[in-house]
């Protein structure tokens, strides 16, 4: 990994006159204290990059259309430990498990000679595949700041490539050995990252200094196909040029197209006697051509000449700057700060800008529209970041929040249903649930749906109470035929799909998604009037009883009482050896009974009625943490106890870091009156969150884990959606603050936090005054203003959070209930 340069630990003695006129000097001004790190640079963007966090350690601007960085074998791009880079591509997602997910126009800077027999043959397609032109390189020297990325490839002689992005246009500097003589630029299109197929490409050389073309890509999951175009510009022009394809290469070439899986690409030859660098600058859109020229002119180019690599990088790092200022904290060490604001550059890197610098975007009707005044939004992995990212950017940068909202209404709108997971201009149907609805009631509880409340209404109350028609690619609430009628999602693995994945295939999960949907949905309801839609819905969030089965009992962990899927009959489902176990992965996506047997955060009385009681329902809590071995065992028991490899969903009983459906989990405690288990939990949570490649618990997913991580280590978190509340827990740092975006800032102090052990809250203060609630609501919240924590490491049972007057009271609770 990348780090600053140390300062030495070797003493410079001085003389004794000097000694004397230094401690004058330093008792006067601080002259040797060090300044302050800039913040760009203490990203590192090498955090998830491996053991399947799935980030990129490329450059990217802020919510940026455009992404420069390595591609390797791995499906995501890139991945810490593989052996070669096979070029730099220029679109890329963070932290997606799916494969088939960006690379698109795949370049490398090589020497060598180009021509019949030479090291690039051209009576030879096959060495064009960049598999086998690839590059080693060196992770020494190598540097992963926010907005710059710089490598040395150890072939060729050895070449440093460095990357760089603002928002719509990216650089790339290749800095060739001394003495190459010839320095080539392969521009690859008939390839991306790996089992990211290519369905088709067009590449044309243009003048003496761009490169120019489209790519059609069969994306996420076997998703759809679209297409992207590109545009690179060189900052002098190229002495030689050719192209190849299925038949080899083709020396003045200046035009190829080739279909699927077919070599296809361009190269540029520069005479390195007129200097060693070479600078492309590249842009692409989803529009079309000119989309792609546009967006280079406004953000790679000042007047008509291209900007640079220096002033570009400056531009964009300086924008880092300014978004990462957004969190300041003190009682941080250099690891920690590094972890934070990785964290924090990785709940900024999505959704993606999707309209071209004129406004241009291309619609889920295949349409092009016009985002005029607003950025329209792409890529939304809604049920990973309805959960924790959602509510950050709605937090901190409510202006980004208030255009993600109107975007996912323009996919409404123009596609005919609310999205589920919408990649680029089409829906993939990825995952399961209702994640659409708890996304768009935080937004509208957040007021990032001011006046269009009426639109976002009629679009939700469509998909909560129908189904899209037959031809729509939309699956929306698939399992809505059984849910309305019986109020669950009947478990039916031969239900016909229109994507990977489909609601009925996960039945038990999915009636406790929707369950979970249509609680934040009635608030909403009520919120505007709607007082008889309202109802049933408020009905409908307890639904999550329809498929909890008193009967189920691990016998093992001794307890009774667990979700269960129910097939289409209704009756509970019983597999072949006729023994139903919690721990299985029967009905649940992702995850088991023991994981989901939370997602009903909604109704906490009717939960703990359930399970036999709070003090039972802590106790169960207890064996799905392994507590007393967290309590032994702070800073290691999380990695032996829970679940650990990244895709280990199934057969398991313990909590789960690495993925979506149980990060609420910690927070029960709180919500059962038990808050300094939260924060033995949480802190023992942070531990899987390092300064390190595998840095990263399980997939990132479009920020969320990373927005968990900055919620955690601040104390607050959003455990309920639809609610606008905040529950607290112990802050990792002695203090931080937060804009929040609207000209206000949140203060969080806690004099004595110290994120080596545990700690629990013993009171609460906002604004001064004592708080005795469990939680900060966003009215509240958005005003800005100071929160202070006490705490200490004796464990209060009783006191601060702990009286049942002292927690929320749930929306959809089960009339009858308790907290007993």
């Amino acid at each position: 990994m990348s780090r600053l340069p140390s300062v030495s630990s070797r003493l410079i003695r001085p003389r004794p006159l000097a000694r004397l006129a230094c401690v004058l000097a330093l008792s006067v001004v601080p002259l040797l204290q060090a300044a302050p790190v800039a913040l760009e640079r203490e990203v590192n963007t090498f955090i998830g990059s491996k053991d399947d966090g799935n980030t990129f350690p490329g450059a990217s601007a802020p919510f940026g259309l455009i992404q420069v960085s390595p591609i390797g074998s791995h499906y995501s791009g890139w991945r810490y430990d593989d052996e070669k880079i096979r070029g730099f591509g220029h679109s890329f997602i963070s932290g997606a498990g799916c494969w088939e997910q960006g690379g698109q126009v795949s370049v490398l800077p090589v020497t060598g000679s180009i021509g019949p027999g030479g090291d690039f043959d051209t009576r030879d397609a096959k060495r064009f595949d960049h598999k086998s032109y690839a590059s080693a390189y060196a992770h020494d020297g190598e540097v992963g700041q926010a907005g710059y990325y710089k490598v040395r490839l150890t072939d060729y002689g050895g070449i440093d490539v460095e990357t760089t992005a603002r928002t719509r246009a990216a650089a790339e500097r290749y800095t060739f050995t001394a003495g190459s003589g010839l320095g080539h630029v392969l521009v690859n299109v008939g390839q991306a990252n790996e089992r990211h197929s290519v369905i088709g490409s067009v590449v044309d050389v243009v003048g003496d200094r761009a490169v120019e073309g489209k790519l059609v890509t069969k994306s996420f999951c076997g998703g759809h196909q679209y297409t992207t175009w590109f545009r690179i510009e060189f900052d002098r022009p190229f002495k030689a040029h050719g192209t190849w394809g299925e038949n080899g290469g083709l020396p003045d070439a200046r035009h190829s197209m080739e279909g699927e899986l077919k070599p296809n690409g361009a190269w540029l030859s520069f005479d390195l006697a007129d200097g060693r660098s070479v600078t492309a600058t590249s842009a692409i859109s989803h529009v079309d051509a000119e989309g792609a020229r546009n967006n280079l002119r406004a953000d790679g180019k000042q007047g008509d000449r291209l900007l640079g690599f220096d002033r570009m990088r400056a531009l964009s790092q300086q924008s880092w700057r300014e978004q990462l200022d957004s969190v300041r904290v003190q009682g941080a060490s250099a690891d920690d700060r590094v972890v934070l604001y990785t964290a924090l550059y990785h709940a900024l890197l999505q959704p993606m800008t999707g309209s071209d610098a004129d406004g241009r975007y291309r619609g889920y009707d295949d349409a092009i529209h016009r985002a005029d005044g607003w950025t329209y939004y792409e890529y939304f992995s809604l049920w990973d970041t309805y959960r924790s990212q959602n509510q950050w950017l709605a937090l901190t940068r409510p202006d980004v929040a208030r255009d993600i909202a109107r975007s996912v209404l323009a996919i409404d709108a123009q596609g005919g249903w609310l999205p589920r997971w919408g990649y680029a201009n089409f829906e993939t149907n990825v995952m399961t649930g209702d994640p659409v609805t708890p996304f768009l009631v935080d937004l509208w509880r957040f007021g990032a749906l001011t006046g269009r409340e009426a639109e976002a209404w009629t679009a939700l109350r469509r998909n909560a109470f129908s189904m899209p028609p037959i031809n729509s690619r939309h699956a929306g609430r698939s399992g809505n035929a059984t849910y309305l009628a019986d109020g669950y999602v009947a478990y039916d693995r031969a239900f016909p799909s229109r994507g990977m994945d489909v609601d009925p295939h996960h039945g038990g999960s999915a009636t406790l998604e929707y369950a979970l949907a249509d609680c934040a949905l009635a608030q909403m309801a009520d919120g505007l009037g709607h007082a008889d839609d309202a109802q049933v819905l408020r009905v409908r969030g307890g639904n999550w009883h329809k498929v909890w089965d008193a009967d189920v009992r691990d016998a093992e962990a001794g307890f009774s009482g667990f979700p269960r899927p129910r097939a289409e009959g209704g009756q509970w489902y019983t597999p072949a050896d006729g023994h139903y176990s919690p721990r299985s992965q029967h009905g649940f996506h992702e995850g088991t009974a023991w994981q989901y047997q939370w997602l009903a955060q909604q109704d906490i009385p009717g939960l703990v009625t359930a399970m036999h009681g709070r003090e039972e329902a802590g106790r169960r809590l207890d064996a799905f943490f392994a507590y007393d071995e967290l309590l032994k065992s702070p800073q290691t028991a999380a990695r032996k106890e829970w679940v650990v490899g990244p895709y280990s969903y199934y057969n398991q009983y313990r909590y789960n870091p690495n993925n979506e459906p149980d990060l609420h989990a910690p927070w029960m405690y709180t919500l059962i009156g038990q808050p300094w288990k939260t924060a033995t939990v949480v802190r023992a949570a942070q531990q899987l969150f390092t300064n390190a490649p595998n840095g990263v618990t399980g997939n990132d997913d479009l920020g969320t884990m990373s927005a968990w991580y900055l919620f955690s280590a601040l104390g607050l978190y959003p455990a309920v959606p639809g609610t606008g509340q905040f529950l607290l827990h112990s802050p990792r740092y002695s203090s931080a603050e937060i804009n929040l975006g609207n000209g206000k800032r949140l203060q969080l102090r806690a004099q004595r936090a110290d994120a080596n052990r545990l700690q629990y809250i013993h009171a609460v203060q906002f604004e001064g005054k004592p708080l005795n609630t469990v939680w900060l609501d966003w009215e509240r919240l958005s005003k800005g203003g100071t929160v202070e924590f006490q705490l200490g490491e004796d464990v209060p049972t009783q006191g601060w959070g702990t009286a049942i007057a002292d927690l929320p009271v749930s929306y959809c609770a089960t009339p009858g209930s308790e907290m007993k």
